[in-house]
């Protein structure tokens, strides 16, 4: 009967569904493991823990979202194709709310990574209220809409795909709490406190981490029937 479910639950999902997810995964870790290094270093750059994070490790953030989140959306993509009939409604939910994550977050960072400072260099006070990643700001509001609730999303729906065996039931279990921890992040919105929004980080670019690793591990554990077994 498991042989069987399995074969039900795995028959969209072909060789080049399992390589390309899987590499995916595997390159969403690392990257994740990049942004962190950099986070910290960034951090102990600063004199101030009020000051912002300066170049180069602003840039390297910068870059490694944008390499970051089209890889997620592939991720998802595999996801989908892995999904058993009974889930895939689950899991093109998922799909949809990380297109729309990654979508918002790439326009937003390629936005300040290439233009934002020579905005600013043309002297109006205003534009920190639209180009800056200092709060309030429109581009910082819509980055956090993108990763604190679309990404959330995305997990909290992935999460029912993953049900048979204990690797899946802690992907399951963890995606859960990425999730939930990536929605935390919101309160500190309306306490204006972004230290706050740490919580959020640590669910999309912390507990994800291992999500996207194990997740590359589910896929290439995955094994196709023969054509004639099917």
């Amino acid at each position: 009967m498991e042989l069987e479910y399995n074969h039900i639950k795995n028959e969209g999902f072909t060789r080049q569904h399992r390589m390309l997810g899987r590499t995916a995964a595997f390159a969403v870790f690392l990257l994740l493991i990049a942004y962190a290094v950099t986070l910290v270093l960034g951090f102990l750059s600063l004199k101030s823990p009020q000051d912002p994070i300066g170049d180069p490790f602003f840039s390297i953030l910068e870059l490694l979202i944008v390499v970051t989140a089209p890889l997620m959306v592939i991720v998802m993509v595999a996801v989908h194709a892995y999904a058993s009939p009974e889930t895939k409604m689950y899991s093109l939910t998922a799909l949809a709310f990380m297109v729309l994550m990654a979508s918002i977050t790439c326009i937003v960072h390629f936005v300040i990574l290439t233009v934002s400072r020579q905005i600013e260099s043309s002297g109006f006070s205003w534009i920190s209220l639209f180009f800056s990643f200092k709060w309030p700001s429109v581009a910082y509001t819509m980055d956090i809409h993108a990763w604190d609730v679309f990404f959330a999303l995305s997990m909290l729906f992935t999460a029912p795909v993953f049900k048979i065996g204990r690797l899946e039931k802690t992907v399951r279990v963890l995606m859960i709490v990425s999730g939930l921890l990536s929605l935390a992040g919101l309160i500190g919105v309306p306490l204006a406190n972004m230290n706050l929004r740490n919580i959020g980080v640590l669910g999309y670019a912390g507990v994800s981490m291992v999500v996207f690793l194990l997740l590359g591990i589910v896929f290439g554990r995955t094994k196709q029937l023969p054509e004639d077994a099917r």
